[in-house]
This record gives structure tokens, C-alpha cells and sequence, in this order.
């Protein structure tokens, strides 16, 4: 008798979620079987990575992370259009740290200006990312889903707290909502309840479920993917049937792995070698939990990740 892999049955099916408009739209989710079982499934999205983009210049990034962009680090549009004519970006992250109050606290306006010189000067998808604090994010947001009106972004962090202030304005000026909870699969289903209780379409929101970084904690985010996938597809879950987005380059890039250079430890090795595979083997590690967009920020680690996904589908 002939050999037979075995292969599981799945019931449920990832929701399809579409960023930005016309020929550069980007659509993620779609798949009906765990991450990369192609012998089981379809994914007819494959995972992508976001560029990551500051609207302010980073004071405290390693000389090596800056590196890529030091001709544009001063200036957000010039960056996102690197990240696009040299790079090949094909969704930019905008990450709004100057806002955060426990930072520059720039005021609201001052920001939502930069969102829109950067969203009117690139031709690819964007994804905002605001402070993740509450109170702040409310009143940003929602003028960031005003200005970026027609464009379809996805906004986010969107929380517990604020989800009815920021999930309405996407509503009215249709755009996609990045559901962020704490590392907890019935707190993501909940949130994602909610908002669908508020009328957020099924096709805008996308689930944001905490990202750790290698070493520090990422054994703990990929369990909670896990178990989000496993109840979407064999439990036939809907609350949790979203595409899944991590905020990856924050949390690997701040580790200690990552500043510290070869003389100040020998047994690390090249610190920029070191870095750029931390960044990628994370990575990695959530498109295997199930991640589908991955916000990063070295092009080298990029480029390792892009390399990974074409040979894990095709």
C-alpha cells in the first residue's frame, strides 16, 4: 500500500482584508489552512512586510539601523519613497512617535500633517500607527482617518477603550481597524466582537495581538497566534477569522541584543550581522504562528523574509 501524508480538514477561512485602493491595493488573509500548508489549503494572500517609517527622526536607533536611510531619516516623505523606489515597498508603516505623550507630545495637527504629506506622496498602501495611548490615540486617529479620507488605510492601535471613537470614524470615512489586545485570544475575540457590534465591517478589521520580541517574549505571541489560528480554522471561530498584523520592529530592535557591538561583547559577534538576523528570525517566527503583515524595519532582514516567503509558496 502506498504511502498517504495525512491531511487535516479545515472548516473556517480566513477573512480577506484589503489596504489602499486601485492597482496598488494590497489584500491579506483568504486562507483556509495553517501558515504555508500549501498540501492542505490555499493562501491566496501571500504574508507581506510593511516598511517601517518614524515621523520624526529617531534619536535612539543603533548606527547601523539608521544607516540604510541616513540621507532621509530627517525627512518622512523622502523616507517612505526610498523605502518604495529603492527597496520596492509595497505598504509603508507610519509610525506617529512623536505624538506619544510620554515623548515629544507634538500637538495633533502638527502630526496629522505629516500623515498627509506622507499619504499623498507615495503611491502604495499605508498603515498608521498611533501612540497606544488611549486618550491621545482617540484624538489623532480619528483626524488621521479624516485627512486620509478615500484612501482606505488601516488605523491602529485600536483598543477596549477606545475602540467606539476610533472604529467609528473608520466607519464613516472608511478605513481598516487594527484591533490590538493584550497577548490573549479571548481579549482579541472580544474586541472583535465589539467592534463588529459598532458596525465595523468584517472585510476592515485586522487583529494586532501584541508582539514580543526574540528573547523576550515571542514564545508567548506565537502560542496566542497559535491558538487564534487553530480556532478560526478547525472551530470554525468567525470572531477570530481576521488577518493578523505584527508591530514587529519596535520590540526586537529595542533589545539589548541589538545595541551591543563586538567589542563590548566578543562572544556576540558582527552586531549589524547579529541585529539583522534577530529582526528576520522574529519575523519568521510569527509568519509561522500566522502573522500576515509584518511591520519591519531593516532592508536587509527584509530582504530575507521577502526570500522565505517565495520559497515557502512557490
Amino acid at each position: 500500500m502506498a504511502f498517504e501524508i495525512p491531511r487535516v480538514k479545515y472548516t473556517g477561512r480566513i477573512k480577506d482584508v484589503t489596504i489602499g485602493i486601485g492597482p496598488a491595493a494590497v489584500k491579506i488573509g483568504g486562507e483556509s489552512c495553517y501558515p504555508f500548508y500549501l498540501f492542505e489549503g490555499e493562501m491566496p494572500n501571500i504574508p507581506k512586510v510593511a516598511f517601517e517609517v518614524w515621523d520624526c527622526e529617531p534619536e535612539d536607533w543603533q548606527e547601523w539601523a539608521i544607516e540604510p536611510f541616513i540621507d532621509v531619516i530627517k525627512n518622512p516623505v523622502a523616507w517612505a519613497r526610498k523605502c518604495i523606489d529603492v527597496y520596492g515597498a509595497k505598504l509603508i508603516a507610519l509610525q506617529l512617535k512623536s505624538a506619544d505623550p510620554n515623548g515629544m507630545n507634538k500637538d495633533t495637527e502638527e502630526v496629522v500633517e505629516v500623515v498627509k504629506d506622507v499619504s499623498n506622496n507615495i503611491n502604495v498602501p499605508l498603515i498608521v500607527w498611533g501612540t497606544s495611548n488611549d486618550e491621545k490615540d482617540i484624538e489623532l486617529l480619528r483626524r488621521v482617518a479624516e485627512v486620509c479620507e478615500g484612501k482606505n488605510i488601516a488605523l491602529g492601535p485600536v483598543s477596549e477603550k477606545n475602540y467606539k471613537q476610533i472604529g467609528a470614524m473608520a466607519i464613516g470615512y472608511n478605513h481598516v481597524v487594527m484591533a490590538s489586545s493584550p497577548i490573549d485570544v479571548n481579549l482579541a475575540k472580544q474586541l472583535n466582537i465589539l467592534l463588529g457590534n459598532l458596525g465595523v465591517p468584517d472585510e476592515r478589521i485586522i487583529i494586532d495581538p501584541t508582539t514580543g520580541g526574540l528573547g523576550y517574549g515571542i514564545e508567548y505571541t506565537y502560542s496566542v497566534m497559535e491558538r487564534d489560528r487553530m480556532a478560526a480554522l478547525t472551530q470554525e471561530d468567525v470572531k477570530l477569522q481576521y488577518p493578523v498584523i505584527c508591530n514587529i520592529a519596535n520590540e526586537v530592535w529595542k533589545a539589548r541584543e541589538t545595541r551591543l557591538t563586538k567589542d563590548e561583547d566578543p562572544k556576540l559577534g558582527d552586531e549589524r550581522k547579529r541585529s539583522v538576523l534577530m529582526e528576520a528570525i522574529a519575523s519568521m517566527t510569527l509568519l509561522i504562528a500566522g502573522a500576515d503583515v509584518l511591520i519591519m524595519r531593516h532592508p536587509d532582514s527584509i530582504a530575507l523574509i521577502d526570500e522565505m516567503i517565495a520559497t515557502l509558496t512557490t
